[in-house]
């Protein structure tokens, strides 16, 4: 992976994310060069800074913008507008929830993001998924060309942690997928992105619940065919997406970036300072996330969030996808996730190793291989 900040990983991992999400390496550089400094002093240290950096690049991207828009060039506004939605999440994800400023930098991501939408016409709706007496918000990709009698297939893409729906749509899995004769739904669903902000909806482990939900929405489509839906997620999707398959059987196949055997075991090794962190400020996350008040409370409930006794249940074709360098997920869980899921007829374990690329955590050194990897590996079953 990619360490502009050579002693902090946490910082980097956002770098990377920023890139594979559409950012300029020279825009980055220049956001990311007055922070070496304090980037040495720990994770945690100097988010603000971090933070303020970011923000303040993406709003003079937004003025740039509006410039154009001004002298009659959507597209090019459409361009910055969706590079600067990426720089405002990247900062806001870094910081303390009770950090107040994020707030504006999440709304400014979310309203740059669909004015990128709107304004470069890109095949991309906002759509929301009915769910437990209220909704979560997605977005959906159809196929290219024509839809085919009986509807494209659909892929259901979750988040991780600490994503969003818009970082998964701007990485490019949905173009590549389209591109093959298949549809995409990125979700936020509970704990993650606006199903967290905006609507308070904290994550479960029975993800089922949230993945059943999808499937209920995408059967109300003319354009998808409800024979032929899959489930795939990235990072914390390792779990939540083999879950999901293994109890909602109406999931045609499912395919993970990034293994998540035992997550809630993992918690307790984290405490050991075992692995790195994906954000700063990350005990506190967790309990936001989960919706749990305590430290105790959260390691208390995070025991469910394990694979063991699941994964003998995924009974369609199963892929799993890690890298050789990931410094956040044991290659062990990996393995585990592969070698329980004694049902699947038609297993995969895939190993993306430095000479290829996307060795780091989710790809993060070079999603286009593992985008392509997955891709092509649905589509054959699809």
């Amino acid at each position: 992976m990619f360490l502009y900040f050579p002693t902090n990983y946490v910082w980097s991992l956002s770098v990377n994310i920023a890139m594979n999400c559409g950012g300029q390496i020279g825009e980055i550089d220049r956001i990311c060069a007055p922070l070496v400094e304090i980037a040495t002093q720990g994770d945690d240290a100097g988010t603000e800074k971090f933070f303020q950096s970011w923000c303040d690049f993406a709003d003079g991207l937004v003025r740039y913008a509006q410039q154009d828009l001004a002298e009659g060039h959507p597209r090019s506004h459409a361009a910055r507008f969706a590079r600067a939605s990426m720089y405002y999440l990247v900062a806001e994800r870094m910081q303390s929830r009770h950090y107040a400023p994020r707030e504006v930098a999440y709304r400014k991501g979310m309203d740059t993001f669909r004015l990128a939408v709107e304004h470069g016409r890109e095949r991309v709706e906002l759509v929301e998924v009915p769910y437990e007496g209220t909704s979560y918000p997605a977005l959906f990709v159809p196929a290219d060309g024509p839809v085919p009698a009986g509807g494209a297939p659909v892929m259901v893409f979750c988040n991780g942690l600490d994503s969003f729906k818009e970082m998964g749509y701007r990485a490019g899995m949905g173009d590549e997928l389209a591109a093959r004769g298949i549809a995409t739904l990125f979700v936020d669903q509970p704990g993650t992105g606006t199903a967290l902000r905006d609507l308070g909806l904290t994550a479960v482990h029975d993800s089922e619940r949230w993945a059943s939900a999808a499937v209920d929405y995408l059967e109300t489509r003319p354009d998808v065919d409800a024979e032929r839906i899959g489930m795939t997620g990235w990072s914390l999707g390792g779990y939540y997406a083999p879950r999901a398959a293994a109890f909602e059987k109406r999931f045609a196949l499912c395919a993970v970036w990034g293994a998540n055997y035992n997550w809630g075991e993992l918690q307790k090794r984290r405490l050991e300072r075992e692995g790195e962190n994906p954000v700063p400020h990350y005990w506190e996350h967790v309990q936001w996330v989960f919706g749990k008040e305590t430290l105790e409370d959260f390691l208390e409930f995070a025991h469910l969030m394990s694979l063991e006794g699941v994964c003998e249940q995924i009974t369609v074709p199963f892929l799993v996808t890690h890298g050789e360098d990931d410094r956040q997920i044991p290659f062990e869980y990996a393995v585990a996730e592969y070698e329980h899921a004694t049902n699947s007829p038609d297993r995969h374990f895939k190993v993306f190793t430095r000479d290829e690329g996307g060795s780091s955590h989710a790809g993060a050194d070079n999603e286009v291989i593992c985008t392509n990897y997955l891709a092509d590996w649905i589509a054959d079953r699809l």
